[in-house]
C-alpha cells in the first residue's frame, strides 16, 4: 500500500510555506509523497476577482513542487469532481493500491462545516490538520471541531494513521512559515503572467 496525502487548494500561487508544510507533513506521518490538487474552482471562493487561470496556477505548483516527493496535478479538472468528497471517493475507487489522508491547513478547519459531506469526508479518509499562525483558535472553535474532536488522536502516532479507525483527526505543529498567498499576489498581482513561478522553492 502507498501512503499519500492530498493537500487541496487554489495554489494562488504556490509558494514555498506550501511546500515547507507538504514536507513536515510527509515526515510527520510517514508518507510516500503528497499530491496537491490544485483546484479548478473552490466553491467557498466562486468568484474571486484575483483568482489567476488554472494553467498558471498548476505551473507555479509544479515549479515549486520540483526535486521533492510532491505531485502538483490537476486532477480534479481532469475528473470534473467539483467537492472535495467527489474526489476523495473517485481517488479510492481509482487506487484501490494507495491509502489516503486528507491534509489541511488551519484556516480550512475554520470553515470546514460549510464543505459539501464533511462528516462523509471524515468517514472516508483520516484527516491531518497543519497549523497555521492566526487560525488555530477559529479552527478548534469550528462547528465540524464540535464532532471530529472526539477522534482526534495523538500527533505522537501520526505515522500509525493506516491503521486507525475513522473517523480519525491529528494536529499536527511545525515551525510556522509566515509566507502568504494573499501578500505575494498583493505585492505583485502580475505574477501569473510570468512563463515560471517567480518566488524560489526552499527545503
Amino acid at each position: 500500500m502507498r501512503r499519500v496525502g492530498l493537500l487541496g487548494g487554489s495554489f494562488n500561487p504556490a509558494h514555498r510555506g506550501h511546500r515547507r508544510i507538504t514536507l513536515d507533513a510527509i515526515r510527520a506521518l510517514g508518507l510516500d509523497e503528497a499530491w496537491w490538487l490544485v483546484s479548478p474552482g473552490n466553491p467557498l471562493k466562486a468568484g474571486a476577482a484575483d483568482m489567476a487561470p488554472m494553467v498558471a496556477r498548476l505551473a507555479s505548483a509544479r515549479h515549486m513542487a520540483r526535486r521533492a516527493p510532491i505531485r502538483a496535478t490537476a486532477i480534479e479538472a481532469r475528473l470534473g469532481t467539483r467537492y472535495t468528497i467527489d474526489t476523495i471517493r473517485t481517488l479510492k475507487r481509482r487506487h484501490p493500491d494507495t491509502r489516503f489522508v486528507w491534509l489541511m491547513g488551519a484556516d480550512n478547519l475554520a470553515q470546514f462545516h460549510r464543505w459539501r459531506d464533511w462528516r462523509g469526508i471524515g468517514r472516508e479518509v483520516a484527516i491531518a490538520v497543519l497549523a497555521r499562525p492566526g487560525y488555530d483558535g477559529a479552527a478548534l472553535a469550528d462547528p465540524a471541531m464540535g464532532w471530529l474532536r472526539r477522534f482526534r488522536r495523538p500527533a505522537r502516532q501520526g505515522t500509525e494513521w493506516t491503521m486507525w479507525r475513522l473517523p480519525a483527526l491529528v494536529l499536527l505543529r511545525f515551525r510556522p512559515d509566515p509566507t502568504s498567498a494573499t501578500d505575494i499576489r498583493a505585492a505583485d498581482p502580475d505574477w501569473h503572467r510570468r512563463p515560471h513561478a517567480p518566488y524560489p522553492a526552499r527545503p
